[in-house]
């Protein structure tokens, strides 16, 4: 099997698309690709971020992944996109970094690569569909590949049966949720894989 670049973006509040992301990145190793995990800048007033302990706290304890940039981009096959739901939308935050991505787009350097995405709420219910499909919608444009898991695993079942991509109420992550978050990110390696054949 060709060995697969993929690039894991992530933004993360509290920590749990934190934890998410260090577990894509394991299972995608794991699956034989190259990895780079890259967190995307945050965009809240300085201010505003120390004020609430819980969200300084996740930003230090993230402070040795280096920062997501354009050249993380172009260098990848495939991408795993991970991000809280804001209003039913991706994070402000990763909508800031996608918004400097058009001179690639023009270049067709996002196009044909891969990808795939999860997201969290702190409810079941809190937009996390939505924050799945807003974000096909981007990837649309660039022409990426896109591969949800669908339900091609028992996994999706037991973690809630997204199909869109791996999804949970904000919290610690289970073995079921880990499972799910595997799956689909061999999923994406595999198929990553046979394209780049």
């Amino acid at each position: 099997m060709a060995q697969p670049k993929i690039t894991i973006i992530f933004y993360s509040t509290y920590g749990t698309n934190h934890a998410m992301a260090k577990e894509v990145e394991r299972a995608a190793t794991e699956a034989g690709a190259e990895v780079r995990l890259r967190r995307v800048p945050e965009t809240a007033p300085k201010e505003v971020v120390e004020g609430q302990d819980a969200w300084k706290a996740q930003l230090e304890k993230m402070s040795d992944i280096a920062e997501i940039s354009h050249d993380d981009m172009t260098w990848a096959d495939g991408y795993f996109f991970l991000s809280p739901t804001r209003y039913g939308n991706p994070a402000s935050q990763l909508r800031v970094f996608i918004d400097t991505l058009g001179p690639l787009w023009m270049d067709g350097k996002l196009a044909d690569k891969t990808v795939t995405a999860a997201t969290s709420a702190n409810t079941m219910h809190g937009g996390q569909e939505t924050t799945l499909l807003t974000m096909m919608v981007t990837f649309s444009h660039w022409g990426c590949i896109m591969v949800p898991p669908g339900y091609t695993d028992q996994s999706i079942f037991e973690a809630g049966g997204n199909p869109y991509g791996f999804s949970k109420a904000a919290g610690e992550l289970t073995d079921t949720d880990k499972a799910a978050l595997a799956h689909q990110a061999k999923r994406l390696v595999e198929k990553t894989a046979k394209l780049i054949a």
